[in-house]
């Protein structure tokens, strides 16, 4: 519970600054945020515990500590507006001076980006899962009559990457006044993916040199797949509200506590003792790049999009309780 300690000191500094700027209603709206970006994570940091098992002590205590101020304010503040700044051809510094002083405006320009964010974030996020489910080296399937099948056909050679390209014209054909910003943005995430996660399996996190370069490839990819899973909910809190030191408070506390929650998932060994729930966040992730790439063609509520993460994730729990109980019969 020690890892709890650091976040629950931050939240609660930041409850106080919250309520000394604006009052009760400012203090509401980043608890509001804050519970909704921890509930609706567990996926992220499922995921993220995955691959954390693969780096050391010091690596680990770095995702904790450094990714901090990357998660608060590179993913959540610095990123959308270079999103922003590129979709609108505007100076990011210009971007940065609307986002700070007219929020209102910066929230408009933001939406008007959200075909570039969903196409980036929903690339990504496919090429995340798809991965996962089309390894022909996975023995252990949670819901076997589609993972056993996926399974046979992870041996085509970057079958996912042929995948998440298809989605990308199609969608690009059926929206073509928005095809390019679709495909520019996608193959961005697809790039992306291609060179974190190529350099992270190119070395093997050991003692020395090796360990160095491993442990940082790694930490880049959890920050870049952190991005990946933030983004829409950063458009989505400005929903909620247009004040974006709000959004910063509420939005950086729960990334607190869902880095806080992958350490802990780490160091219980959570992922070996109940053995579907790395599927049902892998599902969950599938759950979320789909519902991402809909929202270019139609609204989808930002509720939908973050329970199918949390649905998933639930049930998984339930099934690897049911499996342990079978096991020990």
């Amino acid at each position: 519970m020690g890892i709890f300690i650091f976040p629950g000191v931050i939240s609660i500094l930041a409850f106080i600054a919250a309520f000394v700027w604006g009052g009760v209603a400012a203090l509401f709206l980043v608890l509001l945020l804050a519970v909704l970006e921890t509930t609706l994570s567990f996926d992220n940091a499922v995921v993220n515990a995955k691959i954390l098992e693969r780096m050391d002590a010091k690596w680990q205590r770095r995702f904790l500590i450094w990714g901090i101020p990357i998660a608060v304010f590179g993913t959540r503040f610095v990123l959308p507006i270079l999103i922003v700044a590129a979709a609108a051809g505007l100076s990011p510094i210009f971007v940065t001076e609307l986002a700070i002083s007219d929020p209102e405006k910066y929230g408009e320009y933001l939406e008007a980006a959200h075909v570039a964010i969903a196409s980036f974030g929903s690339a990504f996020l496919l090429l995340v899962s798809l991965k996962y489910f089309f390894n022909e080296k996975k023995t252990v399937h949670w819901i076997e009559a589609i993972e056993k099948h996926m399974s046979r056909w992870g041996g085509i050679e970057a079958i996912e990457v042929a995948l998440t390209l298809v989605v990308l014209l199609v969608s690009a054909f059926f929206l073509p006044g928005k095809a390019a910003t679709i495909l520019f943005a996608g193959l961005v995430g697809v790039i992306l993916f291609i060179v974190i996660e190529g350099i992270a399996q190119s070395f093997e996190v050991e003692s020395g040199a090796s360990a160095a370069v491993g442990g940082a490839s790694l930490f880049v990819y959890l920050n870049i797949l952190d991005s990946a899973f933030s983004l829409d909910g950063v458009v989505g809190a400005f929903a909620i509200t247009k004040s974006l030191p709000v959004i910063i408070a509420g939005l950086g506390i729960g990334a607190l506590f869902v880095r806080a929650f992958t350490v802990a998932l780490v160091r219980a060994k959570t992922l070996k003792a109940l053995p579907y729930l790395e599927h049902g966040a892998h599902w969950a992730i599938l759950g979320l790049a789909i519902a991402m790439l809909t929202t270019i063609f139609v609204h989808v509520p930002e509720a939908i999009t973050g329970l199918i993460g949390l649905v998933f994730v639930v049930f998984a729990y339930i099934s690897s309780r049911r499996e342990i109980k079978r096991a020990n019969l």
